[in-house]
């Protein structure tokens, strides 16, 4: 039965939750341990409404819908085929009633679903600037990691105009745009809450940063202990594993 979900090229990946399962396209993007890391450090209340920008393979929601009691979970995503693949897998799961995937622009984000629709807001945007590095001659591939089609300030934002007073934003992104990402957020009333920074290895500087931001919320951000990765290589911490569902 999952064959025929299945296009020319792509596999189907285990999730360890619920027995679900994903659909990808190692030509296209796979999802990563950022999207996982980030699905384990937000916080989803029973009945709230979330909404995931720039959502990929669907990962996010498909993992919030599995770890928490939220209500339904949505899903963004600008590029149709990356859009159409989150949508087979939200099938393949049978989670039609409660995840929905919708092919559009970040940067129209509160046109699309109405200021203040949501209690919740994921992302895991893309980290470079346009600028920044070598950019990926594959376009997909490009779209996700490269800053083409949107900013950090497009995501902040929209994220901003999209919650509800007191909803929050969680986000996971690279530590060497944290100033610009602190500056972002306070911009547009919402206050960074908690932090929290990803170490690949107990020696090693930390690769990532998970962030939470509160809409209207008073100054005050805690920073919560360091998240490693790995014991050694190729054995992950047990806090990994945890959050993986292993």
């Amino acid at each position: 039965m999952a064959g025929s979900f299945l296009h020319e090229g792509e596999r189907l990946d285990e999730l360890q939750r619920n027995g679900y399962k994903i659909i990808q396209d190692p030509k296209r993007f796979c999802f990563g341990m950022d999207a996982v890391l980030l699905s384990g450090f937000a916080k989803v209340k029973r009945g709230e409404e979330v909404l995931d920008l720039g959502t990929g393979t669907g990962i996010i929601p498909i993992l919030l819908e599995a770890k928490t009691e939220g209500q339904h979970f949505t899903g963004l995503e600008i590029q149709p085929e990356s859009a159409d693949m989150a949508s087979r897998s939200v099938q393949l799961n049978d989670l039609q009633e409660r995840v929905h995937i919708v092919n559009g622009d970040i940067k129209e984000a509160v046109q699309i679903f109405g200021a203040a629709s949501c209690h919740v807001v994921t992302s895991n945007p893309p980290y470079m600037t346009a600028q920044h590095g070598l950019q990926n001659p594959d376009q997909p591939k490009a779209i996700a990691r490269h800053e083409v089609l949107c900013t950090l300030e497009d995501v902040i934002s929209q994220a901003a105009g999209l919650l509800m007073p007191g909803g929050r934003f969680y986000m996971v992104h690279r530590p060497f745009r944290l100033a610009e990402i602190m500056t972002g957020l306070c911009a547009h009333g919402l206050e960074p809450k908690r932090m929290q920074l990803v170490y690949p290895y107990v020696d090693r500087e930390p690769n990532m940063v998970l962030l939470e931001a509160v809409k209207g919320g008073r100054p005050r951000i805690t920073v919560e202990k360091p998240l490693i990765i790995y014991k050694e290589p190729g054995k992950y911490m047990d806090e990994i594993y945890d959050i993986y569902g292993y």
